[in-house]
């Protein structure tokens, strides 16, 4: 394509009157390029788009194929006799403007003390440990002075929104006007952006802090730009060049760096320092009540034959003698009992990663009889097999990793099985089946017999130790007389 400015230079060349083979020499372009701008008279003429078709006819059968596109694509070409590509027919469409709303521009707000925060999750992949981890990062940032509030979970549902939020808010003892967000499952009942219907839970849980939710238009994620930016900054900042032992050591250096270390950190090409910014912005927002309770899930359970409620793959033990239904208050960190509308028990949560765990208060009496189906972890078993040969551990390896195993199940009957055979036959037999990738455990075992088949002459005779005639049960057998065995022989 020609540039404007050159397309003008063709025709004002030409009414000078050089050749047409004189001005394509000095502006290096074709002759026909000159010939096609003299016509032009040097301006470029606009081409409306004029589709092969007839545009009424792709709209009424789009409307008669209820909005699916291959089924207009299969009408145009068995019904009309038109041959065209099915990408073409949707360029048609998207140019024609059928199926789809005009794009929108993004509006500009301006930045104002007290009147919004912006809030988003983004995932990240953590290294706790050892054991790279997929986390959800939850970031609250206040617009006007920078301030943010950044935490890290294993599953980031409405309750746990409803968690963060709260702690955040209570932090910072004052909320915005708005709450922008994205056009999340998690607060927007039905509608997009502007006509966003918030479920009701939500709505109620914004209006008890003062604030409501505001759904940014679809598309348009930069009206939430510093919340974004708050992301990468984690991405580039916190995360590169820290360890992190676990999820709640995560958590505590996540809060320490987004309100101690962020706060005191020049923001911008300005240098806002958020703290700064933030007792400027203080006079324009909303104190948060100090009565609000924090948020909690209902859960009704019933007290096992040993006295323990089940939470989140943990078991908690209930006071008193009876069984029967109750209701237990789950908050973010801990756990309330109550029998009969009273307060019976208030638990920690256990930490991160425990399951299968019993927990009991200090003054618990001791207990007769402990559950005998409950699941039974089997990392002593995986322990001493991993402990055997190299091979045995990578066989293990391989069988961990293949779907469809039972990982406790799969290691107790490994272990067992290799109690039943000798180390260098169970060896032998694990590696073959490594070999040839088999998971199977009974083909494992017909491996060993096929090994144990193929060894020639008889098994050898088990190790005596000879000391035992010396010994005081043996010499007392010897004075008894020699029992008569002979009608065995027959």
């Amino acid at each position: 394509m020609i540039a404007p400015d050159k397309r003008k230079a063709l025709f004002l060349l030409h009414q000078q009157g050089l050749s047409i083979r004189q001005i394509a020499g000095q502006l290096v372009v074709s002759r026909q390029t000159v010939r096609r701008a003299i016509a032009e008279h040097g301006e470029r003429p606009r081409r409306a788009f004029v589709p092969p078709l007839d545009p009424e006819l792709v709209r009424r059968l789009y409307t008669q194929c209820d909005g699916y596109v291959q089924r207009v694509w299969e009408k145009l070409r068995e019904e009309h006799g038109v041959e065209v590509k099915y990408s073409t027919l949707t360029r048609w469409l998207r140019q024609l403007g059928i199926g789809q709303p005009p794009a929108s521009r993004c509006e500009r707000v301006p930045d104002e003390p007290g009147a919004e925060m912006q809030h988003d999750t983004s995932p990240f992949t953590v290294q706790l440990g050892s054991t790279p981890t997929q986390l959800q990062a939850s970031l609250l940032y206040l617009r006007y002075s920078k301030r943010r509030y950044l935490q890290f979970y294993r599953v980031f549902d409405r309750f746990r929104m409803k968690c963060f939020l709260h702690r955040a808010l209570v932090h910072w003892g004052y909320t915005p006007r708005v709450c922008v967000i994205d056009n999340t499952n998690l607060a927007r009942l039905r509608g997009l952006g502007s006509q966003a219907v918030m479920v009701p839970e939500m709505e109620a849980f914004a209006r008890g802090y003062g604030f409501k939710f505001l759904c940014h238009a679809p598309k348009h994620s930069d009206r939430k730009a510093g919340e974004e930016r708050s992301f990468w900054t984690v991405e580039t900042n916190f995360l590169p060049g820290r360890r992190f032992e676990n999820l709640e050591d995560l958590n505590r250096q996540a809060l320490d760096w987004s309100t101690v270390r962020m706060e005191q950190r020049p923001q911008g090409k300005a240098g806002l320092i958020p703290a700064q910014a933030f007792e400027h912005e203080v006079h324009f927002l909303q104190p948060v009540a100090p009565y609000l309770p924090a948020p909690y899930l209902i859960l009704e359970r019933s007290v096992d034959e040993y006295g323990y409620v089940a939470v989140d793959a943990n078991y908690y033990w209930v006071p008193g003698t009876g069984r029967g239904r109750l209701t237990v208050l789950r908050y973010e960190n801990h756990l309330q009992i109550y029998v009969a509308g009273q307060v019976a028990g208030q638990y920690l949560l256990a930490a991160d990663g425990v399951r299968n765990q019993q927990i009991d208060p200090p003054d618990k009496p001791v207990a007769h009889a402990h559950p005998r189906h409950r699941p039974q972890p089997s990392d002593e078993e995986e322990k001493r097999l991993r402990a055997l040969t190299p091979s045995v551990s990578a066989y293990v390896d391989f069988l961990l990793a293949t779907p469809g195993h039972l990982r406790h199940q799969t290691l107790r009957r490994l272990w067992a099985l290799s109690q039943r055979m000798s180390p260098e036959l169970f060896a032998r037999s694990v590696a073959r089946a490594h070999r040839y990738r088999i998971h199977d455990l009974k083909t494992l075992e017909r491996i060993a017999h096929l090994y144990l088949q193929e060894t020639p002459g008889q098994s050898p005779w088990p190790a005596i130790d000879e000391s035992f005639r010396d010994r005081p049960a043996y010499q007392d057998g010897a004075l008894t007389e020699t029992p008569n065995l002979t009608q065995y022989d027959e």
